[in-house]
């Protein structure tokens, strides 16, 4: 039986993951501004929230939590990487906010994948 943290931890996820979703796909003034300092405009923004959108799709198929992990991690990770090659943890005001929620993101990823390291394919059998 899976507890409340992990259930929790997807949820949080989810939530998170979905709220910026809204704002790359409407093209908020932010999201453009982050894009562009990357040059990534318009493309490199559509193309996230995709892989966004999918990340949330498998956090909520229980067989396909690992993955959704998976790739919410390394979603993350570049997030994280972003903002101290390119942003800055502090974007157009923010006081940081956007950068503390990729790493809460990344922190929840991480956990689900430790949870979840037996379902994936190929490292299964390392962790019996």
């Amino acid at each position: 039986m899976k507890t409340v943290l992990f259930h929790g931890s997807r949820v949080i996820a989810i939530l998170i993951l979905g709220q910026t979703l809204y704002f790359k796909f409407s093209g908020s003034e932010e999201s453009k501004f982050i894009f562009s300092v990357m040059g990534m405009e318009p493309w490199g923004r559509y193309g996230l929230a995709v892989l966004e959108s999918f990340c949330i799709l498998f956090l909520l198929i229980p067989r396909l939590v690992w993955f959704g992990a998976l790739l919410g991690f390394n979603l993350m990770l570049g997030a994280v990487l972003s903002h101290f090659v390119f942003l800055g943890i502090v974007v157009k005001d923010d006081g940081g906010l956007l950068f503390i929620l990729a790493l809460v993101v990344f922190t929840l990823s991480t956990y689900l994948l430790y949870v979840e390291r037996k379902k994936i394919p190929y490292l299964s059998e390392y962790f019996s």
